[in-house]
């Protein structure tokens, strides 16, 4: 490690006080990969995760294999016997770049405090999508920078509390990375820029779709309370994940707006849930909340539409389908695929994937050369982007981009209290079943 140095801010000093800020309008991570220079480290980035399944465990495996120098120091979950068997594991893999003793590794709704507050420079939020508007709220305050999954809230109560937080972490000069992985792929950032630049005219329709088969369900255990069941089942309700179009077709919602270079004003939808495959059952609302299918009109402030279809179906003769399409003037694209112009040669996308590597890569290498970009609004907009469709398709009613975010329902009423013996806001019925959005009855409204 390099001598510090009494002329100069060094590096570690640059952590805690997060230095220079990057030109205004400059997002390194919308830059290609061979673009971004690779910066000597001269000390180590400390992590903190919270949330240990399988997406915060990728990232903090990219993290490591990022090339810069880092190193895992605390973990939370709120069960405490995942958060300890996911760093045993980990030491077994990384070895020494683990330094996880027992005293910090910590459990419950509230584990994530004390991981926050246990030194670390940066924190990986990978929790459901209720919890991590607190989450990633108690960061900025703990002046740290962040690397926060997607989407990053389940509700407008909650983007709103990203939103307000975001702005406090650009004050403070903090990082903020999140998990909308094709902002850093180079094939899709060649591709939008190209688009931009008038490759197939004036941009007037996009197509996205995320229709999937069948998701996980996890069996109730005898031990755990309806709090632990429905955290560790959590995909399957509406407070804990903002349902499919926010967990996963909140990917091809961030793309559309990004070539579109803007958000919507407003989104007419239908969707229902009757044939949701769990395990070998259809339609068992004693099992699942959420909504198998959606279908959403995004309209933007130009007049021009978005349409988008998410979906999560078990059986072979479903159309499985994840891809973004832009229809313009001059031509059509599929994104990170191909533009092909209605007069001359298709343009094929030759451009580096693998944007789960590169976004954490991106972010150390900025970290480490005192580089700092903030993927905050953006998050928080395509986040909401999609509870704009969902709630358009649980209602039934066309609604308006300001009037929700001001006015949506909360799905999750007093949850900075909450604990794990507390009772979710989703209980099931005297019939056994978990209440179900109904089109036309649904009020999308607080």
């Amino acid at each position: 490690m390099k001598k510090k140095s009494d002329s100069a801010v060094n590096r570690r000093n640059f952590l805690k006080s997060s230095g220079k800020v990057a030109a205004a309008g400059t997002i390194l991570s919308q830059l290609p990969i061979e673009r971004v220079a690779h910066a000597a480290v001269s000390d180590t980035v400390s992590v903190a995760l919270v949330g240990c399944g399988g997406r915060g465990s990728g990232a903090v495996s990219q993290i490591r294999n990022s090339g810069g120098n880092t190193k895992l120091v605390a973990v939370a979950d709120v069960n405490a016997k995942k958060a300890k068997d996911r760093v045993a594991g980990y030491k077994k893999q990384f070895n020494d770049w683990v330094d996880v003793p027992e005293d910090r590794i910590f459990g419950g709704l509230d584990g994530y405090k004390s991981a926050i507050d246990a030194g670390a420079d940066l924190v990986v939020i990978a929790t459901p999508p209720g919890f991590k508007p607190q989450q990633f709220e108690y960061a900025v305050k703990a002046g740290k920078h962040i690397f926060c999954e997607k989407p990053v809230a389940s509700d407008a109560p909650g983007v709103r509390r990203v939103l307000a937080a975001t702005q406090e972490a650009k004050k403070k000069n903090l990082m903020v990375g999140i998990g909308l992985q094709r902002r850093h792929e180079e094939r899709y950032i060649d591709n939008v820029k190209m688009l931009h630049d008038g490759a197939i005219g004036e941009i007037n329709l996009m197509r996205v779709y995320w229709n999937g088969r069948g998701i996980w369900y996890r069996n109730r255990t005898p031990e755990q309370t309806e709090m632990a069941f429905q955290c560790n089942n959590w995909y399957h309700f509406i407070w804990a994940s903002g349902d499919q179009i926010c967990e996963q077709h909140i990917h091809n919602l961030d793309v559309g707006n990004w070539v579109m270079q803007g958000y919507p004003v407003s989104a007419n939808g239908m969707g229902g849930g009757e044939m949701r495959q769990v395990g070998k059952t259809y339609g068992d609302r004693t099992k699942t909340q959420i909504f198998d299918h959606t279908f959403v009109e995004y309209t933007y402030a130009n007049g021009h539409k978005m349409y988008s279809q998410g979906r999560h179906l078990g059986g072979n003769q479903t159309f499985g389908h994840v891809a973004e399409y832009a229809h313009g003037s001059k031509g059509t694209c599929k994104l990170a695929k191909a533009i092909v112009p209605f007069k001359g040669d298709p343009i094929l996308m030759r451009g580096k994937g693998g944007g789960h590597q590169q976004e954490q890569t991106d972010l150390i290498e900025s970290l480490s050369k005192g580089e700092i970009y903030n993927e905050g609004e953006y998050g928080a907009k395509a986040t909401f982007t999609a509870i704009l469709g969902r709630e358009a398709c649980y209602s039934g009613r066309e609604l308006k981009w300001d009037d929700l975010l001001s006015k949506g329902r909360d799905y999750c009423p007093g949850i900075d209290k909450w604990t794990v013996n507390s009772a979710p806001p989703a209980m099931q019925g005297a019939d056994g079943k978990y209440p179900a959005p109904q089109p036309g009855i649904w009020n999308p409204f607080a």
